[in-house]
């Protein structure tokens, strides 16, 4: 097994934000009662460590979260580095926040119609926890948040 560069604490959020800048579609776990659940999901907005989801009402995980708002995202890159961000799903009401979420993709457009259409959903994962692991490394890091 390789030996893991050593990691300069100072460098973690860089080090993290560029594990979610390559990974660009992290995994999305929710809880469905007693059941977790897992997916990809596709970030139509990244600030730091806060990732936003469009999601459509009618999928699953809209119950899910609806009933448990405690969701994790993975991130995991190319050279197996992993970012694993804890935190809370909150329905984005900002409607400048989601106007200009709405404006920067075509593909909500071309699929959705309208900002107003009912279906749809945009989540704000607000983080709680931050953790950080390199390829082979079997240890997270701890990341700051506001870093």
């Amino acid at each position: 097994m390789p030996e893991p560069k050593p990691i300069d604490p100072h460098e973690l959020p860089e080090l993290a934000r560029g594990v979610i800048q390559r990974a660009k579609f992290p995994q999305l776990a929710t809880i469905d009662g007693d059941q977790p659940r897992l997916r990809p999901v596709s970030p139509v907005l990244v600030e730091g460590f806060t990732i936003y989801v469009a999601n459509l009402r009618s999928y699953g995980k809209t119950h899910e979260i609806a009933a448990n708002p405690r969701v994790e995202l993975c991130y995991l890159d190319e050279a197996h580095d992993q970012v694993r961000i804890t935190g809370i799903a909150e329905v984005l009401t900002d409607e400048e926040k989601r106007r200009e979420i709405w404006d920067g993709n075509a593909l909500l457009r071309r699929y959705l119609g309208s900002l107003e259409n009912p279906e749809l959903i945009i989540y704000r994962i607000r983080p709680e926890r931050v953790r950080f692991m390199r390829e082979w490394a079997l240890a997270y890091h701890e990341v700051p948040i506001g870093g």
